[in-house]
């Protein structure tokens, strides 16, 4: 696809959205506030503010695996990564295994502009958001509470939930006593700057401690003068590829950002197998697209050549 800039895209996260049907219709309308949130300001800011408000709108959402949305890790605890990067400035900014802020994306914006760092993580990420002013974390919904009980039970009784993660169950039924959903935004402005934003609670039942892709630029998301892409999915073997890095390195050696975003979701599965990752990519000519080897991967568009804002990815609702 190609449009005319200004360009913003989102995604509501790679995996197995058939057994979320009852959902989908919620999640089509927080993905197009995303978007014309987002893209109201293009009207009088460049393309990081752009994705970064986007992706925040999907935080405060509650649908979503990010932000308030936020799954929980073993202990029950909500723990975020979140990552934000500008292809004209090469700058980046990233945050893990944060719990404090309610928008973990902000926060990952102000550690790249206040700070000489990139990434930051745990209690010392906290105390920079306190510091900041930066409004908490409510905790986790009513909805990650009841999806993390109904694991607990299966692991009393020697369940294992999902067969990715055995060694984890493992290890969480020791320290216990006993999806792979993130958001994400890519940007294009009239100045022809791009810019991508991204932000998680993880993996439901992760260990404690745990660092998805999210937080990490190259893997879950980058930007540079000729693209920008934020992937989601199965984050430790996105971390073994730098999928955002790769698709945005096939744009500089000349191919279109859709066919970049298809030749490394291709590659990515013939190493890691279906079900395993996800992107979306803009490049600095308008094309566009958004690439996935799951279920389904909820993700919109909107250009300035467009009547409305588009969401694909998803199937019908029942």
């Amino acid at each position: 696809m190609r449009g005319k800039p200004p360009i913003l895209l989102v995604h509501g996260g790679a995996g197995a959205w058939r057994a979320h049907r009852d959902r989908i219709e919620e999640v089509c309308k927080v993905l197009k506030d995303a978007l014309i949130t987002g893209y109201e300001l293009f009207k009088s800011a460049s393309a990081i503010e752009a994705a970064v408000e986007a992706v925040r709108v999907l935080e405060d959402s509650g649908l979503l695996n990010a932000g308030v949305g936020s799954v929980v890790d073993v202990r029950g605890e909500v723990t975020m990564d979140a990552g934000v990067m500008e292809g004209c400035s090469g700058r980046a900014g990233a945050v893990a295994a944060t719990s404090y802020p309610k928008n973990p994306v902000v926060l990952a914006k102000l550690i790249m502009e206040k700070t000489n760092h990139i990434l930051i993580a745990g209690r010392y990420a906290d105390e920079l958001a306190r510091l900041w002013g930066l409004q908490k974390h409510p905790g986790p919904t009513q909805y990650v509470i009841k999806r993390y009980s109904e694991l607990i039970s299966k692991l009393r009784r020697g369940e294992i939930p999902n067969e990715r993660f055995r060694k984890n169950y493992a290890v969480a039924r020791q320290l216990l006593g006993l999806g792979h959903d993130t958001v994400g935004a890519v940007a294009l402005d009239e100045s022809g700057c791009l810019a991508a934003a991204v932000s998680t609670g993880g993996i439901m039942m992760k260990l404690p401690g745990r660092v998805g892709d999210s937080a990490i630029p190259g893997a879950g998301f980058y930007a540079d003068r000729h693209a920008s892409a934020t992937a989601t999915g199965v984050g430790e073997t996105i971390i073994m590829t730098f999928l955002t890095l790769r698709a945005v390195t096939y744009v500089r050696q000349g191919l279109r950002a859709d066919e970049a975003g298809r030749r490394a979701i291709n590659e990515h599965t013939k190493l890691f197998g279906k079900g395993t990752a996800g992107l979306i990519i803009v490049d600095r000519n308008g094309f566009f697209d958004g690439v996935y080897n799951t279920e389904g991967m909820p993700w919109g568009y909107l250009a300035g050549d467009s009547k409305e804002a588009v969401v694909l990815g998803l199937p019908n609702p029942p």
